[in-house]
């Protein structure tokens, strides 16, 4: 985990496992309610009131994907109470009590669903070991419902909150005895819950980081330099003192690791705006870096420059290239280039911190919360133990807030400040300082057998990072698609110095990976004279499976599945179309999902493109536990890739980003968004996440749709209307 973004396996599996223990750990402890009574808690999770109220905690930060009520209603469910009694809490960063607690990945549900049934299921058994007990009959003749337990013999009952101070003071079941419910009984899962969150927010209340108050808060801004690390030369202090109401203005050495503490100036005041108006009276003069003599164009032609020559190194190499491309039917080249993107959460970074008798208590919007305190820990020299972070809503993230540099600078400032303090960064802020999907550049070349099949595929592609390794989320797998599924397969890779930093963006190097290898099959496709869809199932083949389960594994009939119910859903090949009007298909396999688009679309002759509707064919597993919540996330992460295809882009001069606010980074418009209709394709199959892998396959789709439309390739995005015009 060197920059604190990426989550390694090994630590996911170390922590999860450690988890698994002390997740199902029992306490007899009373736990004090709002109106300062004292309910018993069964474990860390679930807590009983004597009025039957059940408090379940959501352990995961809530970043809008709704795990804040999923993951409490997979407990409620084996706990068998009704959803109208549960109350939901949000859980403080607890590593030792929780396990891991982030998000990112798309994997809260793969995680948690079965400790959190166990959880839900163990302390239902206590319930009735309870029960059993008082009424002196077996448990095993006891029944739960509606959080009440029944002795349908002798005609008893109980309610959970009545049983549930003797229930805490049993020990725990053996965890083999414990039995899950058949899903055919569900009541709560799969059935469509309203997000616990959403009352709150339509009526304004404080959720969200940005809305922390605590007593004798002061507000901060944090100016960093413009081109990524450069240190302060100077600074008028003095100008910005004498602001009114500015209580602090100093200099941050910092560090030179992008993900850190880096050199700044912090502004302290009365309000954020009086501290916003002393840093603009600091007149900053910034040392000179070496990130200044980068830019986007000229990474741009480096990569070109380097396409063609030699490689720094073949990746992997299948078969024979060479001879795939002998006797081929149709053979295709193309360059395909993506630029930067920001997450752009329209809550910016914030985070309040309060350091008192030694120890430092934060309150954050953070997706991934002990890697913050672990940073904090290390840039403060404190001890992990003596950070105290309280989780709050975040508003949006999209793998921004797995970095926790705002939480590092707002724990120093406060530190410096002897006081409470809330940083707060600026929309600009947000914009500058993010860390980027990295720009990328692939260049291709394939070629069609007389059988209709892709008999080679050569991907030279060209990434950013440091002394031959890729950056942070620029890189590629040995076993990206179609990798595996074509016989001789040749991906070479060359890397140039960059140091602007990336990072994660929603479905990591997937959501630019999909736009490049999903056209360039649709452009052998076309090139062969194949139906896109028909071409792309004769690509998948009759591979069940390849790779290795709970590793580099992929499931060609679990795509085919969702590409073939995507077909039939969007009357692929059936339905008249106008003229300028076009309908694409892309697929892509990301983040345990499965999943399948079509996009139709209609572009003017001015070369304007509207989205007229999207198809979403998804295999996730056997369950989905909140189909509205399911819903919103996939309409939510194709709007979001739409966003991406049809506008953004950061742009990198003399090493420091040009985009400074919306009005330059677009994001879509409500008028915009398209009708989204989504299906599910159960099978046998673990319940994974869907946050992420649902964005991937709409930006080659669309951009299919718009070839369809105008006999136009679109090689690179965003998309410009400069390239459609008539």
């Amino acid at each position: 985990m060197a920059d604190g973004t990426d989550i390694s396996r090994r630590h996911f599996v170390q922590v999860s496992a450690a988890a698994g223990g002390l997740m199902l750990s029992f306490s007899v402890a009373g736990k004090a309610r709002a109106d300062g009574t004292t309910a018993p808690v069964l474990n860390a999770y679930v807590t009983i009131a004597p009025d039957n109220v059940v408090t379940l905690v959501a352990k995961n930060p809530e970043i809008g994907q709704g795990i804040k009520t999923s993951l409490p209603m997979i407990i409620a469910e084996e706990l068998d109470v009704d959803w109208a009694q549960v109350r939901i809490q949000q859980a403080d960063s607890k590593p030792a009590v929780y396990g891991l607690q982030f998000a990112g990945g798309s994997m809260a549900t793969p995680m948690n669903w079965d400790q959190l049934r166990k959880v839900g299921a163990t302390a239902r058994a206590l319930i009735v070991a309870a029960a059993a007990a008082n009424w002196k009959v077996p448990a095993s003749e006891c029944t739960t419902a509606s959080g009440v337990v029944y002795h349908k013999a002798s005609k008893r009952s109980a309610t959970y909150g009545s049983l549930a101070a003797q229930a805490a003071t049993l020990p725990a079941p053996d965890p083999k005895s414990i039995v899950l419910k058949d899903p055919k009984a569900y009541k709560i899962i799969g059935k469509s819950k309203p997000q616990v969150d959403t009352a709150a927010i339509v009526r304004g209340k404080p959720l969200f980081g940005i809305d922390v108050v605590v007593p004798g808060m002061l507000y901060a801004t944090f100016e960093k330099a413009p081109v990524f690390g450069a240190g302060v030369a100077s600074a008028d202090l003095d100008a910005a003192l004498a602001v009114k109401g500015v209580r602090k203005a100093f200099l941050v050495g910092g560090g030179p690791e992008l993900n850190g503490l880096l050199p700044g100036v912090a502004v302290v005041a009365d309000s954020w705006w009086q501290a916003r108006q002393g840093r603009n009276k600091l007149n900053i003069k910034w040392q000179d870096h070496p990130t200044a003599q980068q830019s986007s164009s000229g990474f741009a032609a480096q990569a070109d420059a380097l396409s063609k020559g030699a490689p720094l190194r073949t990746e992997r190499q299948d078969g024979d290239v060479a001879a795939g491309f002998t006797g081929a039917t149709s053979t295709v080249e193309a360059a395909y280039a993506y630029p930067f993107i920001a997450h752009a959460p329209l809550e910016p970074q914030n985070c309040t911190a309060h350091f008192h008798d030694g120890k430092m208590e934060i309150w954050a919007p953070t997706q991934y919360p002990d890697a913050g305190r672990q940073l904090v820990a290390k840039t403060l020299g404190l001890k992990p133990a003596d950070i105290t972070i309280h989780m709050t809503r975040c508003g949006g993230g999209f793998g921004r807030r797995l970095a926790n540099d705002y939480m590092v600078e707002a724990a120093w400032i406060a530190k410096e400040t002897g006081a409470p303090v809330k940083l707060l960064w600026t929309r600009e802020d947000d914009l500058r300082h993010d860390f980027y999907r990295p720009a990328g550049w692939h260049y291709l070349k394939g070629a069609v057998a007389k059988s209709g099949k892709i008999s080679a595929w050569h991907d030279h592609f060209v990434t950013l990072g440091t002394a031959g390794k890729p950056a942070s989320s620029a890189g590629m797998a040995t076993t990206e698609f179609p990798a595996r599924f074509v016989e001789n397969f040749k991906y070479d890779l060359s890397v140039i110095e960059c140091g602007i930093p990336t990072g994660p963006l929603r479905a990591p190097g997937s959501n630019a990976l999909a736009f490049v290898v999903q056209s360039f099959i649709d452009e052998l496709a076309h090139s062969a004279g194949i139906d896109p869809v028909t071409f792309r199932l004769n690509l998948l083949g009759d591979q069940v499976f390849v790779g290795t389960a709970g590793k580099d594994g992929y499931d060609g009939h679990r795509m085919k599945g969702v590409l073939e119910l995507v077909a039939a859903k969007s009357g692929w090949g059936k339905t008249k179309l106008g003229p300028r009007q076009g309908m694409g298909v892309a697929f892509h396999f990301s983040h345990l999902g499965y999943f399948a688009e079509v996009v139709q679309a209609h572009v003017s002759e001015a070369g304007d493109v509207t989205v007229e509707k999207v198809w979403v064919a998804a295999d996730v597993g056997r369950q989905i536990i909140n189909p509205t919540g399911a819903l919103n996330q996939v309409q939510g992460a194709v709007i979001d890739g739409l966003s991406a295809a049809l506008g953004q882009k950061i742009s990198i001069e003399g090493g420091a980003v040009v985009e400074r606010n919306f009005n330059t980074y677009p994001l879509l418009r409500m008028k915009s968004a398209p009708m989204v209709e989504v299906h599910w394709n159960i099978t046998d199959n673990a319940p994974t996440g869907l946050g992420e892998p649902a964005l991937p396959p709409v930006l080659p789709a669309l951009c299919n749709a718009i070839f369809a439309a105008t006999g136009k390739r679109l090689r690179s995005l965003p998309i410009s209307k400069d390239q459609l015009k008539v």
